[in-house]
């Protein structure tokens, strides 16, 4: 049975274009922190635009969404392209990545914050964690209306304490609210070295 979750967002991807799906810009910002093979995921990735990115420099990605419909299309992508993406409906709450299997692990605008513990642990030491989100400090009306899917100030940091902090932002309502980087909270990190 499909729930309402899921219904959502099938009906969101089967309307969305396809070719529009672009990586996240914090993934964009700071690819050249990537490793130059390894296995990624692409974690709640909706048409696959992190995964794309990651699978087109040369890592082994995978693509976990809980949408049939974006599951699909991102396949159709990946194929006509000659991706090695290999995508996968997949509940994330209630399976999380293995402990140390990815040497990258991209999130954007995805937050369930029970499974930051599993994302950190499912990091390979040395692994890279970039992830993007809403927050609840926003000049608009962008992102979910719903406060429990926004990071309060600085809660992305909170919510992995034990990675290497490479580069973070989060501009809050500081400044003139009609330029930098508004609404969202962007984070990369790194499981230390063994």
């Amino acid at each position: 049975m499909t729930s309402n979750l899921e219904q959502k967002w099938n009906q969101r991807y089967a309307e969305a274009d396809a070719a529009a799906a672009t990586p996240c810009a914090v993934l964009q910002q700071f690819a050249h922190l990537l490793p130059p093979n390894g296995a990624a995921l692409d974690l709640a990735c909706g048409l696959g635009g992190n995964a794309s990115l990651l699978a087109g420099r040369g890592l082994v990605t995978r693509a976990w969404d809980l949408s049939p419909v974006a599951i699909e299309r991102l396949r159709e992508h990946a194929e006509e392209h000659g991706l090695p993406i290999r995508a996968e409906v997949r509940d994330l709450e209630t399976l999380p990545p293995a402990p140390d299997a990815f040497d990258v692990i991209a999130v954007s605008y995805f937050l369930e914050r029970s499974l930051a513990p599993a994302l950190a642990a499912a990091l390979r030491p040395g692994g890279l964690l970039f992830y993007q989100t809403w927050t609840r400090e926003a000049v608009d009306d962008r992102g979910p209306g719903n406060p429990d899917f926004r990071l309060a100030p600085n809660e992305l940091l909170d919510l992995f304490p034990d990675l290497r902090l490479l580069a973070y932002r989060e501009e809050g309502l500081f400044g003139n609210p009609a330029e930098g980087l508004r609404n969202e909270a962007w984070l990369v990190a790194a499981r230390p070295s063994a």
